[in-house]
């Protein structure tokens, strides 16, 4: 998977990602949203936003 940062969130829509944030913590789960600032919508039984300048890396 290779291409713009946000055309690689699109591929992954629906997909299980790992998105680690700076402070270290890992979330697993369905990538169901994201936006323009790729803040992240995750669920994985919960539904978690997540801001995205808290985002280090997202792992399809």
């Amino acid at each position: 998977m290779s291409g713009r940062p946000l055309d690689v969130l699109e591929a992954s829509l629906g997909e299980e990602v790992t998105v680690r944030l700076k402070g270290g913590e890992e979330y697993v789960g369905e990538l169901t949203g994201y936006d323009q600032h790729m803040n992240l919508v995750v669920e994985n039984g919960d539904t978690t936003i997540i801001r995205g300048d808290n985002v280090v890396s997202i792992r399809p």
